[in-house]
């Protein structure tokens, strides 16, 4: 293995968009990367029950394997099958395939083939000459001709260029030194319209049994009895409170040491955020 693998957080899988970028091709020429993937292509995959690293690991395949992330795999997964008409004619094709079935949250674009054997192709994703974004589509599978997806994984949204993610729902974070902050450690986003939250905002921290989740609620479109406390548009900074570092556009983070609240100041003031009793979301 040449990375280290965590749990996802599967509800942001869904909220980071991505797409085409104008002018680019689906499949690229590319450059060879230092030490491409040279691990089997065929590697046999089983769904477990659990967002674990080896869960996500052992579901990924030959895709999960050939990720290069700086950080965490953040998805990955294995064959969910294509119907009898659905496979492509070509290994490109089986890549637009899997595009259509799975819809991903990574890039449409740009990839390049890194391994190519008789019935199987490896396409990736490289930012900087590293794997971010990795498909395995293979031919002829039982009861699927054609070429299509076999397996695929990525690594966390924040690892992939700004052009692909800032047009998504998920708000990447950055430090103190303006690296970008995984997503499985701190991300924001808005609330969906289809559930009349578009005027809330989620942040979320941590991952697992450590997640919190802070919301802000000006319209107090959610119920009372979600939150620990109201959420306050304007109070004063408490003595306590230190400066995480964090930022997103003109937000500053700020936590208290038993993290209640999550106080993020703005050029207009310092709200406060109350911490959500569980996990918020819309259906």
């Amino acid at each position: 293995m040449r990375r280290g693998f965590v749990a996802v957080l599967a509800a942001l899988v869904a909220a980071v968009g991505c797409g085409a970028e104008g002018g680019e091709g689906v499949v690229v020429e590319g450059t060879p990367p230092a030490t491409p993937y040279s691990g089997p292509l065929n590697v046999p995959t089983r769904e477990l029950d659990e967002n674990t690293p080896e869960a996500l690991l052992v579901g990924s395949g030959a895709a999960g394997r050939a990720l290069e992330c700086a950080g965490e795999i953040f998805e990955g997964g294995g064959p969910d099958g294509w119907s009898r008409g659905d496979g492509g004619d070509s290994p490109e094709q089986g890549l637009r395939v899997y595009f259509d079935m799975f819809d991903p949250s990574g890039p449409r674009s740009g990839y390049r083939v890194e391994r190519r054997e008789t019935d199987r192709v490896l396409y990736s994703f490289d930012v900087g000459g590293r794997t971010k974004v990795a498909v395995v589509v293979a031919k002829d599978q039982e009861n699927r001709p054609g070429w299509g997806p076999e397996t695929h994984a990525s690594c966390d949204p924040a690892e992939l260029p700004a052009r692909f993610t800032d047009s998504g729902r998920v708000e990447i974070w950055t430090d103190r030194s303006g690296e970008r902050v995984p997503t499985t450690s701190l991300s924001s986003y808005a609330g969906a319209e289809h559930c009349d939250w578009q005027d809330v905002h989620f942040l979320g921290m941590g991952r697992g049994e450590g997640y919190r989740q802070y919301v802000r609620d000006p319209g107090r479109a959610l119920e009372g009895d979600l939150l620990t406390s109201p959420y306050d548009g304007d109070v004063p900074m408490p003595a306590d409170a230190h400066d995480t570092g964090y930022r997103y556009r003109d937000w500053r983070l700020w936590l208290t040491e038993d993290r209640t609240t999550a106080y993020v100041r703005t050029p207009e003031g310092v709200e406060a955020w109350p911490l959500a009793k569980e996990r918020v979301a819309c259906m």
